[in-house]
């Protein structure tokens, strides 16, 4: 799919999602989630203003509610009822976008990349930018006609605490923690009550840079990323 993405191919420009809003296999995502600390309100701000005819993907609510650790990943089944019912096909080009720019929105991407969709972007700059440039905004909820997402899930994409333990005492991949240094080094309290402050052992921290591309075809160890 040709499009402008200056640093990444996963990235589309405000250019390119104005051109084509509307098109009936394109699918805009509101993908906005926020810490406690940072004091926003993810779905009132959606329904204050979102690029027109942009659904919301709240990853609390399709999440795995089994688990009693906040936004787990839901199963297939689950999945694919959750996000059918908000319009999206696993076939539909997908962009997502936060309202922070660049912050909740790459998990939106790897979770219908997880489950199955091929042509999922994240829009270069998001909401922030959209905004800055004077683009037509929508307020209220969306509601698509529901459709049919075959989800299917990829395991090796997902690594379990069992796995992580493993790869720590053995050293066969590198865990990479992606949270700002000041709370890997513990300078800094973490933003859910209940949670010690630091890091595992032998783990890496990236503090929001990008880490390295996961690699193993030259004998470099696969990172398995961390984030809360």
């Amino acid at each position: 799919m040709p499009h402008e993405c200056p640093s990444s191919r996963w990235l589309v420009s405000t250019d390119w999602l104005a051109e084509r809003l509307g098109a009936a296999d394109i699918v805009v995502v509101d993908g906005s989630s926020y810490l406690p600390t940072m004091q926003r309100d993810a779905a009132a701000e959606y329904l204050a203003g979102h690029i027109p005819g942009a659904v919301r993907f709240d990853i609390d609510a399709i999440a795995d509610h089994s688990n009693p650790l906040p936004h787990m990943l839901p199963d297939a089944t689950q999945f694919a009822r959750d996000v059918g019912a908000l319009g999206i096909a696993d076939t539909d080009t997908i962009v997502a976008y936060d309202g922070a720019g660049l912050y909740s929105a790459p998990r939106v991407w790897w979770t219908f990349r997880l489950f199955g969709a091929k042509n999922v972007f994240i829009l270069d700059g998001g909401l922030p930018k959209w905004k800055a440039e004077g683009r037509a905004l929508e307020a209220g909820p969306v509601a698509r006609t529901p459709r049919t997402f075959r989800a299917r899930k990829d395991a090796d994409r997902v690594a379990s605490l069992a796995a992580v333990r493993a790869a720590l005492t053995s050293g066969s991949a590198q865990v990479v923690d992606a949270r700002p240094a000041e709370r890997f080094l513990g300078q800094a309290p973490e933003p859910r009550p209940g949670l010690r402050s630091g890091h595992m052992q032998h783990r890496k921290n990236f503090g929001g840079r990008s880490p390295p591309a996961a690699s193993t075809s030259r004998g470099r160890s696969s990172p398995l990323a961390a984030r809360g």
